[in-house]
């Protein structure tokens, strides 16, 4: 049996770039079918958030320290919480959205490997599309 092959894709986003966005580019570009955030330091100046157990995210603006990124991706779909505080140190996260929009960078470090694909379905354990892992 071969060891599956780990993918290192490294990425700098500028500012005003959107988070998310820039995270499925490369993706979509690597079809990546099976991958996670390694790392991710960054600032924000636009935030777009869904907190646990809410049907809609919200949204802010100031100035905004990433402090964690995690997450699974891949082309089937990807599911990302992401954590950040703002000048005081009050610190708050939950799901990614569109609209997190980058102050100064965000340097970020994916990676991926060949031995699975992710996917995203009802399974009926939750009323959503839960992770599914396909080993290949």
């Amino acid at each position: 049996m071969k060891p599956p092959f780990i993918s290192t894709h490294a990425i700098r986003l500028k500012p005003g770039e959107d988070l998310k966005s820039g995270i499925e580019k490369v993706v979509k570009e690597n079809n990546i079918r099976a991958g996670w955030v390694a790392t991710c330091v960054g600032s924000l100046t636009d935030y777009s958030i869904r907190f646990a157990n809410q049907p809609d995210g919200v949204m802010g603006t100031g100035h905004f320290e990433i402090i964690s990124l995690v997450g699974t991706i891949s082309i089937n779909g990807s599911h990302i919480h992401i954590s950040i505080s703002d000048s005081t140190g009050k610190t708050f996260g939950g799901h990614l959205m569109p609209g997190c929009k980058i102050y100064t960078t965000a340097e970020i470090v994916l990676q991926s490997t060949d031995k699975y694909e992710f996917t995203r379905e009802k399974d009926g354990s939750t009323p959503w599309e839960e992770l599914q892992i396909k080993e290949k």
